[in-house]
């Protein structure tokens, strides 16, 4: 390979080596965050106030890093899934403390059994209300004498 080509090389692999940089430590506004998540602003700073998320500032002027993005959409997850900010915060706080994270992977397995079980009473909860409605609606249509008519 001719000294001009190693240049090139070089050349071209810091180059990606910056863009890989820069890529990883994408700064977004909160206008482009929230439409990115789907969330409102609102609900940045919500999550900003309860200590799970920390954008930096610029001025007034919110910044998220990669790493902020990363977590809402954690926290979003969570949410979503049924945890409680409380567990959030408790997730992600042992992320950032243990490099291993075994201690996150130990507290995620609890919580997502305990989840699952919970949710498992509340389905055969509603299967038995259900069972109880449908039984009362075609009681009452017999006495109405609309037998097994749908309303």
């Amino acid at each position: 390979m001719s000294e001009e080509m190693s240049s090139h090389v070089a050349h071209d692999g810091a180059a990606n080596g910056l863009a890989r940089i820069e890529a990883a430590t994408a700064l977004s506004g909160i206008q482009d965050v929230a439409a990115q998540l789907g969330v409102s602003h609102r609900t940045l700073r919500f999550y900003e106030d309860k200590g799970l998320i920390e954008p930096a500032r610029v001025g007034n002027t919110r910044i998220y890093a990669r790493r902020d993005i990363a977590r809402m959409q954690l926290i979003l997850r969570g949410k979503r899934l049924g945890f409680s900010i409380r567990e959030i915060k408790d997730f992600l706080d042992l992320y950032d403390a243990d490099p291993t994270h075994e201690e996150q992977l130990r507290l995620l397995l609890r919580s997502v059994t305990e989840r699952v079980a919970l949710l498992e009473k509340q389905a055969e909860a509603i299967d038995k209300t259900l069972s109880e409605l449908r039984a009362i609606e075609i009681e009452t249509r017999d006495k109405l004498g609309e037998g097994g008519k749908a309303a």
